[in-house]
């Protein structure tokens, strides 16, 4: 998770109508999240060649109050994976913003630590973000910022007409590795627009490696 701050107005455009910027100490948030799914299911059912796959996605923070409850969420600006069955299914189911590309990734263990990378390819040119860790992963503090970014439990997208889509997303507390010589190199523009150049050629604000868990992400429903 490379995490930068930036000026709240460069992402209004992308909060969903009944939503509005979820921020941290007063600081709004982007991110670059890369992850694997392991053993995926789709209502239940497993799918050859499509249960374990990389995706890489761009992401701010949002939060809507539901009467006495407030549901912190995330909005997708691009998500990428590696097939392009999965982008087609969660564009029908979500409405969300994928693309298929090729992928791959990398875990290698160093002396008390690891180094972590995702490469997907746009075009002629390889994209990568990595960092690498050597202490011991620990459950974020309550109020921090590692628990700010890795525990918003809703999805939101934006629909053509105005409207909006949410949906659950449910999983247990991840312990955290603070990360160290955190980057990214891509073709910025392509993928994610002239907007955010200048945000993702920085060094991010801070990265995380989060251990992951079991997720089980719930049908949407129009709001």
């Amino acid at each position: 998770m490379l995490n930068y701050i930036v000026d709240p107005t460069l992402l209004q455009r992308f909060v969903p109508a009944g939503t509005e910027l979820d921020l941290w100490n007063g600081h709004a948030f982007l991110s670059l999240v890369g992850f694997r799914f392991l053993n995926t299911k789709v209502f239940g059912i497993s799918f050859p060649l499509h249960s374990n796959f990389e995706e890489v996605n761009l992401r701010l923070y949002v939060r809507r109050q539901d009467g006495l409850d407030l549901k912190r969420g995330v909005v997708f600006i691009r998500e990428v994976v590696p097939r392009w069955a999965i982008a087609t299914l969660a564009r029908t189911l979500y409405n969300e913003n994928y693309l298929s590309l090729p992928m791959s990734h990398q875990i290698t263990t160093l002396d008390a630590g690891l180094a972590v990378g995702y490469e997907w390819k746009f075009g002629s040119r390889w994209n990568r973000m990595s960092l690498t860790v050597r202490s011991d992963p620990a459950f974020p503090k309550a109020g921090s910022e590692e628990q700010f970014i890795t525990e918003h439990y809703w999805g939101y997208s934006r629909q053509q007409d105005s409207g909006c889509i949410e949906y659950h997303v449910s999983h247990p507390s991840w312990r955290v590795w603070n990360a160290e010589n955190a980057q990214f190199d891509g073709d910025v523009e392509q993928l994610y627009g002239k907007d955010f150049a200048g945000v993702l050629r920085q060094a991010p604000t801070s990265a995380f490696l989060a251990e992951g868990s079991a997720v089980t992400v719930y049908k949407g429903r129009r709001l």
